[in-house]
């Protein structure tokens, strides 16, 4: 199994698009998304200098329209798990067929000219504490009057809040740990980034957001989103809420990826991947010179030939309503099911949740085994249209 991850702020370098721009159609593309966006994409990812790039309302943007670009080179219908870091949510859920390009661009433009206006309202900014027990750092940070922002894994926690809760936490570091302050704009993924978060929702609300086509995992805590409309929920909330990438890693693992392909600008999620997901293979693109290595790796790893959809077919997951123990119905991979047949329970100490399909269709894969420790919200199985080539086997 194969997942697509996509990079949040901080992950730019200059002039990292400029040898986009040589594909067909890239240009116009990027222009078009720049109107929406109300920021000139191909300027700031060709011409704009380091100190350009930390714009958070310029930034996220073109970040996200960056990772589409390159992402439209490849052959998703094969990729059957997509996070991202961040503002890399935008991009993949426009990759999971939830959000359209459009809509992911427009509400990165908001989200971070919202982000920016926040971090005006007070002097705020982020340091990362590398090393030391999680326990100790988290307690150390709280202590300072902070938030741990990003939780990265790999022994990465971000921590975010007032300047001079910052310098407390520098003066006097957990043990065994770094702090290492970031050149950011403000405290992300905090509650100082409310107002963002109001602005935020009252776009979103526009928005209809379609289910997921393929699993994508929530910074919230690592679970899929269900719907649509969950989905963007999270979105608008993942604004103020900690992003728990480390929780990402570990649902990963538990659906048992086995190779991950990070999209531009590559580097920053390949290493943690590297560190904490042991044996999985790891494609960075960066250029289009490193398209036929993540394609290569998308064949070797992706949906088994003999359950591959044609591309317009969608996918539709099912994910537990609750924690507990997975018991699934006695369905083969490959059965046609009917909406509203049951497919599995989770039980849990009150009893056991009955699950049933939303949607006619093809189980293509069970995503958890029978007896396995399950959290609300982690995907169980995943489905195709009925009509999908080689999908009854």
């Amino acid at each position: 199994m194969l997942a697509l991850l996509a990079p949040g702020q901080g992950s730019q370098k200059p002039g990292f698009l400029t040898p986009w721009l040589d594909l067909p159609g890239a240009d116009a593309r990027l222009r078009w998304q720049s109107a929406l966006a109300g920021v000139d994409l191909v300027r700031l990812g060709v011409h704009a200098d380091a100190d350009e790039l930390r714009d958070t309302a310029k930034t996220q943007p073109l970040l996200v329209a960056a990772g589409l670009l390159a992402a439209s080179q490849l052959p998703l219908y094969d990729v059957a798990v997509v996070a991202g870091h961040s503002v890399g949510e935008l991009t993949a859920a426009a990759l999971a067929g939830a959000l359209t390009p459009e809509s992911a661009v427009t509400l990165a433009a908001v989200r971070g000219r919202e982000m920016a206006a926040a971090c005006a309202v007070e002097p705020t900014g982020m340091s990362a504490v590398l090393g030391g027990d999680p326990d100790e750092v988290l307690a150390r940070i709280d202590a300072c009057g902070l938030h741990p922002a990003n939780r990265n894994g790999a022994g990465q926690v971000v921590a975010a809040g007032p300047l001079t809760g910052l310098e407390e936490l520098a003066a006097k570091p957990p043990a065994k740990a770094r702090v290492i302050p970031l050149q950011v704009a403000g405290a992300f993924h905090t509650p100082h980034m409310k107002p963002a978060e109001v602005a935020l929702e009252a776009i979103a609300a526009g928005i209809t957001a379609s289910d997921p086509q393929r699993i994508m995992l929530s910074n919230a805590d690592g679970a899929a989103a269900g719907n649509g409309a969950d989905l963007l929920v999270r979105l608008v909330r993942q604004v103020t809420s900690p992003v728990r990438w480390d929780l990402c890693m570990a649902s990963l693992l538990d659906l048992g990826v086995t190779a991950v392909i990070e999209l531009p600008p590559a580097g920053a999620l390949a290493g943690l991947a590297k560190r904490d997901l042991k044996g999985v293979e790891i494609v960075k693109v960066n250029t289009p010179d490193d398209l036929d290595a993540a394609r290569d790796l998308i064949a070797r790893h992706g949906a088994p030939a003999h359950i591959v959809p044609e591309p317009t077919v969608h996918f539709r997951v099912a994910v537990s309503p609750t924690s507990g123990h997975f018991q699934p119905a006695e369905l083969a991979e490959g059965a046609t099911v009917t909406a509203g047949q049951q497919i599995g329970q989770v039980v849990t100490r009150r009893g056991a949740e009955e699950i049933t399909a939303t949607h006619d269709g093809v189980l293509v894969e069970w995503l958890a085994d029978p007896e396995d420790p399950v959290a609300s919200g982690a995907p169980l199985a995943r489905f195709s249209h009925p009509d999908a080539t080689g999908a009854d086997g």
